[in-house]
Formats: structure tokens, sequence, C-alpha cells
């Protein structure tokens, strides 16, 4: 395969293409590399770029320069497939790079086409890419590192380059478990040693243990891979042993009832059974409903009594199964020291508001390893009326992101808003690649 690169730097790749698996991959013949620099393509002295249109600073290389350089290019070795790279180009993953390594697989010629400055006149991408490629969410001084960065982990998945091919089946971001942990010589090193299990020779008991450990690590420090890849249920079971231990709150104390009037609020039936069974789908082990009033808490037992104990389990197994979990408190630190006894630990308090503004306090749903990793139990809070106070809010670990569309409504009914919570902090929510 001929792979063009066009650059305003091309020495940047020289050390590059000698290296490691990039100079095997040449050296087997599966790739060779033709580097061209833009100003090969204009008069001596002559600029590639040109100032913006509109207000703004900043110098794009001019569309003509770039037309000719992928001409010359493909006149030389065929019609190219064209790559692109840009901060709004598709987000490289790893199962987009396999997907892209049957396709290029087979290609004869491969064009990366690179930019620096502020880029290039957007019309150069629309004529020419077949694909634009983004390696992250931020932005660099030109796409030449983007391109290495491509380089890296395609030419790897090709056959040939890499020596043995199950060293790249189970890598991380494969599945949805990064790598476990691995170790070589010394045994004990900086009074470290190598876990036992996996010296022991018993290959089932280190298979399984680097099942754990891989599940362990990615849940406490990306979830959000583990969330957009948990396909079978073997995964989604092993990733569930390690999400910590979550419960759900509805305050009906502590809550406004008026324009910033504190008070108490009456239970619902419907709150009751709808919360219930969100808690039970994302796998919320109790579900507490808190009120200070005593013909409040009676209403609720008489309810739960026919679903946890009478003739309710029989007449609807699964409404009996989520209702089950439903308990009554009387104030919240009842319930904050319930799960500190079923837990041996106190739970990390996760509020929520529809009215938070900024805070230090603020926890958005992609932000799981900021909890998790701390490995205690999660307690998420609702509120209803008219939300939380502020005062109980300031008692809180952090507070969710309020849950807003793109519009200027904002009143959803807790039970709604209870389920839109759990769905974004628990729930999977698969990607294609």
């Amino acid at each position: 395969m001929k792979i063009s690169i066009l650059s305003v730097f091309p020495k940047l790749y020289d050390e590059f293409l000698k290296t490691s698996l990039i100079a095997r991959a040449q050296e087997k013949k599966i790739v060779s590399f033709d580097l061209q620099d833009y100003f090969s393509f204009v008069q001596p002295k002559k600029r590639i770029d040109g100032s913006t249109f509109g207000p703004g600073s900043g110098m794009l290389i001019k569309p003509e320069v770039v037309q000719q350089a992928i001409e010359s290019q493909t006149q030389k070795y065929g019609k190219p497939f064209t790559i692109f790279f840009s901060p709004q180009g598709k987000k490289l993953t790893q199962p987009l790079l396999r997907t892209l390594a049957q396709t290029i697989l087979e290609k004869e010629h491969l064009l990366f086409v690179t930019s620096r400055y502020e880029g290039m006149d957007a019309r150069v991408e629309k004529k020419y890419a077949d694909l634009v490629l983004s390696i992250g969410d931020y932005v660099l001084m030109g796409g030449d590192l983007p391109a290495m960065v491509f380089m890296e982990g395609l030419f790897r998945l090709f056959p040939g380059v890499v020596g043995k091919q199950e060293s790249i089946i189970d890598e991380s971001f494969t599945g949805p478990f990064f790598d476990y942990p691995e170790y070589t010589q010394p045994v004990t090193w900086q009074g470290m040693q190598v876990p036992e299990i996996v010296r022991s020779g018993n290959h089932n008991a280190i298979s399984q243990w680097r099942d754990q450990q891989a599940a362990k690590n990615t849940v406490m420090y990306n979830f959000q891979w583990v969330k957009t890849h948990a396909k079978t249920d073997y995964q989604k079971n092993l990733a569930a042993q390690y999400i910590p231990p979550h419960y759900m709150c509805l305050m009906h104390t502590e809550v406004y009832v008026g324009d910033k009037e504190p008070g108490n609020t009456s239970v619902t039936s419907l709150d009751m059974h709808d919360i219930a069974r969100s808690s039970r789908t994302y796998g919320i082990k109790n579900y507490f409903l808190v009120t200070p009033l005593q013909d409040q808490r009676k209403i609720i037992k008489t309810l739960l009594a026919f679903w946890q104990k009478g003739a309710g389990i029989e007449y609807n197994k699964s409404r009996h199964e989520a209702v089950n979990r439903v308990r009554v408190s009387e104030s919240f630190a009842e319930v904050v020291a319930a799960i500190e006894e079923k837990e041996g630990k106190k739970p990390i308090i996760l509020g929520t508001s529809a009215r938070v503004g900024d805070s230090k306090q603020l926890l958005s749903f992609f932000d799981q390893q900021k909890v998790f990793n701390k490995e205690r139990p999660v307690l998420i809070v609702l509120g209803t009326g008219q939300g939380l106070t502020d005062e109980f809010l300031q008692q809180c670990d952090y507070i969710l992101s309020p849950i807003e569309g793109f519009s200027d409504y904002n009143h959803l009914s807790v039970r709604s808003a209870g389920a839109v919570i759990l769905d974004r902090w628990l729930g999977i929510n698969l990607k294609s690649g």
C-alpha cells in the first residue's frame, strides 16, 4: 500500500517512520510512504496560505494548493482513500480503528491531508475527504501528530506488523473493559509484591482474576466506556459487581413548598411505584421515602404492606419485586444511618436540583470516577414540591447537573426526573463503534 502524506513540515516524519512497528511495516513491504511538502506546489517565494474571510485572525491553506497536491499524488498512485484531520471530525476509537483497518487494507493508495495555521478552506474537505478524523476534544497546532497517532493505531492491526496477533485481541478498548494489570520480575519491588494468584500457575484462576481486575478498574476509572460497550449478560453482571452500592431517597421534607418556603409535602402512590420500578431497573438497593408526618408514614406503610407482604405479591410479581425495596423513614439522618449500618461506610450524598447554577459541588453525568473510586455507597436524593432546600443541598457531597432540554421549560415530575437521572448515571447506552 502506498501512503501519501501532505504536510507543511514533512521532516517531522523522518524519525517517526524509522521507528518500531512503522519501520517493520515498511521492511515487510506492507506499506511505503511518499511525503510531500505543500510548498512544492507553489512557485518559489509564493505563499501557500491566505487570510480567512470575515472577522477574526488566522491563515488558511489555500484550496488550489491542496488541490494540486492531491491531484499530483492521484496521478502517481491512483485514486486514494483520503483522510483529513480536524477537531470537528469523527472521533477515533479502537472499534473505529478496527473497522477502518478492514476498509483500508483493500485500498492501494492512502492519502493523509494534514493542516497547519487555522486549518484549510472548508471546501477542500467537502470535495476530497473520504473521512475526517479527530483524535480528541482538543486543538493542536496541526494535523501531523494526529496523522502519526492514527498510523500507530492502524498499522498494528495490519496482518504481519505485530508479531503475536493474540496481543491485540483482548487489549484495552476492544471490549467493555480495559487491560488487566500485568507484572514481571522481581516478585517484590519497592515493598510491593506481584499478586500470588498470578504466580500460582492456575490458568483458570488467573483468567478469572484478570477479568475481575479489568472490570473493576474500568468501572472505577472509565465508567462511560463500560456504559457504552457492555453488551453481553456476562459483561453486564461482571461490571455490576464493582459499581458501588447505590440507594435513592425521595424527600417529602426539607423541600420548598412555596416561594422559598420550606415545608412538607404529601406522599403519592404514583411516585412510590414509578420510582421503585426505576430503582429496580438500575440496581438501586433500597428506595427510601422520607416524611416526618406520622399519618403520611402510616399511609405509605399500608400501601407497602399490600405489595410487600399481602396479595400484591401474586397479583403482580414484578411490581412486588420493585416495591419490596422501598423503605419508609422519618428523617434523612435515619436514612444515612441505615445505609451506614448496612454497608459499614457513610454514603456519598448526591443531591439533585433544577435550579443549581455554578457550584464547586456540581457533578456531571460523566463524572462517575470522582465518586466510584472512593469505594463508598452512593445515595441519590430527589426532592418533591419545588425542590430540595438550599440548606439541604449544602450538606450534600455533590449536586448532580440539572436535567435540561433545548428549551426554556424545565418542570419535570419527580418520577420522570428520577428515571432520567438513573439512566444517565447508571444506564447502559451502547455505541455501535
